[in-house]
């Protein structure tokens, strides 16, 4: 009779632990399918990421390929494409050379608003700090030296990639701005620095023996006056007048 009641009880454990697992099957089931949706989603995603990196990378090349062959047209297109669509990474780097185009066309005003867009697109620091240098730069010869000493000082501190490049610019604003002991430091500091080029230590060395000779004081006049000279005449110009000045030489 025991074994019978043992017989029976194993019975009725077996059929609750199969109904307990029939319960869990969906849950197990669909805990499964969500593990596989994730690791599927992620393979898709990075194979998404991969794919999108290389157009972008090809793309580009083709912008750099086609501004080094002199077609402006097309490198204005491509680098366009890849600020539009491309990965981060390199939409910054096309934002940079978009902006480049603006510079050698004269429209600072478009090359500094790409700059900045591509400091703030950048995912690296140090692609970030050269679109915010290269911002910078653009604007030395307009802004006001608050402007220019808001950008350039964060990128002169410890630590930052162009540490160097940064404070001679910043050391360069400030002789332009008339801050000549300012600007004397700054020097100062940079040719002291380690890992500068020879070439920046000797520019450094050189704008200080300027201040302290006393020179450097008309430099930003003489610089103000050259921007106000008329532009030179073009090379067609230059031909159309000569046979002109000839003609009233001869009479």
């Amino acid at each position: 009779m025991t074994d019978v009641f043992e017989e029976v009880e194993e019975q009725l454990r077996a059929d609750r632990y199969k109904t307990l697992a029939l319960r869990a099957l969906p849950w197990v089931l669909g805990g499964l399918a969500l593990a596989l949706a994730i690791v599927l989603g992620v393979w898709g995603w990075n194979a998404l990421q991969a794919r999108s990196i290389a157009e972008a990378s090809e793309t580009y090349a083709e912008g750099v390929e086609a501004f080094g062959a002199g077609d402006m047209d097309k490198a204005e297109q491509r680098f366009a494409e890849v600020a539009a669509e491309g990965p981060d990474g390199y939409a910054a780097l096309a934002l940079m050379q978009q902006a480049g185009l603006r510079v050698n066309d004269g429209d600072m005003d478009a090359a500094v608003k790409l700059f900045d867009e591509a400091a703030d697109k950048a995912p690296d620091p140090i692609l970030a700090d050269a679109a915010r240098l290269k911002s910078a730069f653009a604007l030395l010869d307009t802004a006001p030296l608050s402007e220019l000493k808001t950008r350039l000082e964060p990128l002169t501190e410890e630590g930052r990639p162009y540490r160097a490049l940064a404070l001679e610019a910043l050391a360069f604003a400030k002789l332009m701005g008339g801050e000549m002991d300012e600007a004397r430091a700054d020097f100062g500091v940079l040719a002291l620095m380690p890992g500068v080029s020879e070439l920046a230590r000797q520019r450094a060395q050189a704008a200080r023996a300027m201040i302290d000779s006393g020179t450097a004081g008309a430099l930003p006049e003489a610089v103000k006056a050259s921007r106000a000279l008329p532009e030179p005449a073009s090379d067609d110009a230059a031909a159309a007048e000569a046979p002109q000045q000839q003609g009233s030489a001869s009479q």
